[in-house]
């Protein structure tokens, strides 16, 4: 519910707990379960002091079933490539979550990149980039980002990452300032999405992105999508107030 009220949805199965099948949850939620188990990964001797030079890049996210209030889940966590890109090191990290019967319930493909980072010895086959549609998008409407956006964020979605809340730190890391997190940008785009073309939260099965630039707060968002030939795919793209693009490559499957 916490999750649901920092992207600011107002659909009441976000917060019924009188439902026979608890509290929806966002389709975006598994980021908040994988961070516990994202920080030690990151934190490998290898890449703790690379910390601060890490953006994300890239995600894909399939939800092999929906998430039911009551679900103990098991969420294991693991490197599972490291390439060379042009901007610096692109490591991807895969969490994949079960529930008590083993049953898989969501699997995460994160994609870091940490910037003016050197590969010497490149591992993995890397990460599939996310479908592109060649037609037009139509604009879906705008996301006003409060100032304060990402200091709620990472309270509601207990994400903490100081590029995100503490300015000296950001600029220490070389950002211009605070930036919100690419999960919450996600996850704002897709409600936006799904609001705008009347989808049903309760059937995104997956949602992949590339990050194509920061998003500094305040700001306003404006999101442009389209429905693919099959009903069930839904492309879109993010931008800022210039025009330029913060997410290309959007795509939910229902």
């Amino acid at each position: 519910m916490a999750y649901s009220a920092a992207l600011g949805e107002t659909d009441g199965r976000y917060y019924d707990t009188t439902a026979p099948q608890g509290v929806l949850a966002h389709p975006l939620f598994p980021v908040c379960y994988e961070w516990p188990l994202a920080q030690p990964l990151r934190s490998l001797p290898g890449l703790q002091p690379l910390y601060p030079r890490l953006l994300h890049a890239q995600h894909d996210l399939a939800l092999h079933r929906p998430l039911r209030a009551g679900d103990v889940l098991q969420v294991a966590g693991r490197i599972l490539a490291v390439q060379q890109r042009r901007p610096g090191a692109f490591v991807v990290f895969r969490f994949e979550a079960r529930d008590a019967s083993g049953a898989p319930v969501s699997t995460t493909d994160f994609g870091a990149l940490y910037r003016g980072v050197r590969v010497d010895e490149p591992q993995g086959e890397g990460m599939a980039e996310p479908p592109a549609h060649g037609g037009p998008l139509a604009d879906l409407g705008s996301i006003r980002v409060a100032a304060t956006a990402a200091h709620t964020y990472s309270e509601c979605a207990r994400i903490w990452n100081p590029i995100h809340t503490d300015i000296a730190y950001a600029r220490a890391a070389g950002l211009p300032g605070l930036i919100l997190h690419g999960t919450a940008t996600l996850a704002l785009s897709v409600s936006r999405v799904l609001r705008a073309l009347e989808a049903d939260a309760a059937k995104v099965r997956r949602v992949r992105c590339r990050f194509a630039g920061m998003v500094p707060m305040p700001a306003t968002l404006t999101v442009h999508g389209a429905r693919s030939g099959k009903e069930e795919e839904v492309f879109f793209e993010t931008r800022n107030e210039r025009g330029e693009p913060v997410i290309t490559r959007g795509s939910i499957s229902l």
